[in-house]
């Protein structure tokens, strides 16, 4: 049974077992409440360090985090279990319920919202519940993504090259779990207020991940996210068993790239319809073509070719055909060794 919770003191997070919970946020333009899925769980094993916490639906239009969290709240048998672990399959539930990457009852993205606000709009409250009632209570944060409807990318992990070199190291063995043919090292440069940079800056084991797009729901990703965060599970004792091997065809460990310069992060330079013409994880050196925009204003025009800026490996391709000026258009990562010897 679902309970609905009004207060946050309400919910009980010592108590074993499973517990479903609504946690009700009051609307700011009528009477009603957005009500974020929660599901807590204290296996009846006994204890274990560290307490985890796996995310979906941050954004609303990507879906194998959702429905990857949501399997997991019904599969999962404390009986079997130790320690603690917090579920949330859509935490932006109502840009979820929208298919939007943004919620519609205040047009904010939740996943620039943190580190929140407990007076302000609908979003910025349910990040500052996750800041100081989730994160104290875990030590690794899970935040599983997919591209939606704008960008594309290689089934991929992924954290921020962090300055602590512990910390960064735990969290590379992390991503691992997860069995991605990349992990990727991403700018924190490109925005602010991420629900990761919140829960890296609390010091938290802190992956992400792309493990989709369309607006789809990817097998092999919900595959992935599924399996990855049973695997964490594993890792930190929470599950019993050994790590499972998620995707058994592929014997190359996972490759390490990152793109933490603005400048790996091409604009596209016009409005256009986007032809890509290179394969995601695709290595490639400068002046390679990467695609061609096309301008229908005129249709006897030659198409805009587009060319790599360096040599590297394509980490993202914007992934509708329509493509507005601005908007990242590709991505160049370069492949690096980590030392995960920490």
């Amino acid at each position: 049974m679902t309970r609905t919770v009004y207060d946050y003191s309400e919910i009980d997070f010592e108590k074993p077992g499973k517990h479903h919970y609504q946690v009700a946020f009051h609307l700011d333009s009528n009477w009603g409440y957005s009500l974020v899925p929660m599901t807590v769980i204290n296996g009846l094993r006994g204890a274990a360090e560290p307490g985890v916490a796996a995310i979906g639906g941050t954004h609303g239009n990507e879906y194998e985090g959702q429905v990857a969290v949501k399997r997991l709240c019904s599969d999962l048998n404390p009986e079997e279990m130790r320690g603690r672990l917090l579920l949330i399959p859509q935490l932006s539930e109502s840009a979820c319920f929208a298919n939007s990457r943004e919620s519609p009852l205040d047009g904010v993205n939740m996943n620039r919202a943190f580190p929140g606000n407990p007076r302000g709009t609908v979003s910025y409250r349910i990040s500052h519940f996750v800041k100081t009632c989730i994160f104290p209570r875990v030590r690794v944060v899970l935040d599983i993504h997919s591209g939606g409807n704008e960008a594309i990318f290689p089934l991929c992990a992924s954290f921020h090259p962090i300055p602590d070199p512990i910390q960064r190291s735990e969290i590379a063995k992390v991503a691992q779990l997860f069995d991605t043919p990349f992990i990727f090292l991403y700018s924190s440069q490109m925005a602010s207020g991420l629900l990761t940079d919140e829960a890296e800056a609390m010091g938290k084991i802190t992956i992400g991940g792309e493990f989709g797009f369309g607006e789809s729901t990817s097998p092999k990703g919900t595959l992935h996210a599924y399996e990855g965060i049973k695997n964490v599970l594993r890792h930190y004792g929470l599950l019993p068993g050994e790590i499972v091997k998620i995707d058994p065809r592929r014997s190359t460990p996972p490759r390490f790239v990152q793109a933490v310069n603005l400048e790996d992060y091409i604009p596209c330079p016009q409005n256009g319809v986007w032809e890509p013409t290179v394969e995601l994880g695709a290595e490639v050196k400068e002046r390679d073509l990467l695609g061609r925009l096309h301008d229908f204003s005129d249709h006897s025009s030659e198409p805009l070719e587009i060319r790599a800026h360096r040599s590297g490996v394509v980490a993202a391709l914007h992934f509708a055909a329509q493509c507005r000026k601005g908007l990242t258009l590709y991505v160049i990562s370069q492949e690096v060794s980590l030392d995960l010897s920490l």
